[in-house]
């Protein structure tokens, strides 16, 4: 089947550029182009910086491409997040594409905890999120994707995702993941989604194994949907299927409370915008 070419919507591209700057980390550069854009940065916990994503047009449709380019310098710390899930929606045929790129030099920290994309039956979509980290670099975040609205009992029976996740370490694979979803075939097969609508990866580098025991104590608390937790050499993976997002996502803020002192070496600190 001809696929009509992506040009046809909104085409946006974000590129921040993050350094250490007199012991704290700033915005140095950025190139915006289309509606993709964040709000200044915030130091609500001293050097690192809090940035939050908006994309002003609220959805993503067929044709639309996203891109968003995040490069942290050495000594540097981001969180980024943003105000809302990310809505894909069904699509007239063309596909729609989100691409975010994440490198962090030696020494760097990123982490990367933003709401959770919603698919809408009939989507098109290509979603790619790559972490490149070098030397020492380090990482903590999650990606949560929510195929249909389970609130209203709607699923995700119509339309076609392929999405990616790829964590490298100085251009060696660490993790390489592939979902790929197209009908009630691959929401309901036994080796993938189960007939769950959330599937939910967190993701932890610098982790050993008193770090796992300490996932594995938080995980106790997610009776009712299956979930795990899996150390592959310094690399922490909780993954979640449930049926709604919302224990997923307390489950994994908790999470991040319980290892960021031992990983990063600071007590959590939330983002102000979790709390309206």
């Amino acid at each position: 089947m001809h696929e009509p070419a992506a040009s046809t919507g909104w085409q946006a591209r974000l590129e921040i550029e993050i350094a250490l700057r007199h012991g704290r980390s700033r915005v140095v550069g950025k190139h915006q182009l289309g509606p993709l854009t964040i709000q200044r940065a915030f130091h609500p916990e001293g050097a690192p910086c809090h940035l939050y994503l908006l994309h002003p047009p609220g959805g993503v449709v067929g044709g639309d491409a996203l891109e968003v380019d995040i490069r942290v310098g050495s000594g540097a710390h981001a969180l980024v997040t943003s105000p809302g899930a990310t809505k894909f929606y069904r699509s007239a045929g063309p596909r729609c594409r989100q691409r975010q790129r994440l490198s962090v030099a030696t020494g760097g920290i990123v982490e990367w905890f933003p709401h959770e994309n919603i698919l809408f039956p009939g989507a098109v979509c290509t979603l790619d999120t790559r972490v490149e980290l070098s030397g020492t670099a380090c990482f903590m975040g999650w990606e949560i994707q929510c195929l249909g609205r389970p609130v209203i009992a709607e699923r995700f029976d119509e339309g076609r995702a392929e999405i990616a996740l790829t964590v490298l370490r100085d251009a060696r694979p660490l993790l390489t993941e592939r979902l790929r979803v197209a009908g009630n075939a691959s929401l309901n097969c036994p080796a993938g989604l189960r007939g769950f609508p959330i599937a939910a990866t967190f993701l932890a580098t610098g982790a050993d194994r008193d770090a796992l025991a300490i996932a594995r104590r938080r995980l106790t608390d997610s009776a009712g949907y299956p979930v795990g937790a899996t150390l592959i050499d310094d690399l922490l993976m909780i993954r979640a299927l449930a049926p709604e997002v919302e224990p997923v996502s307390r489950l994994f803020v908790a999470l991040w409370s319980d290892l960021r002192p031992s990983l990063l070496g600071l007590p959590a600190c939330a983002p102000r915008i979790w709390a309206t």
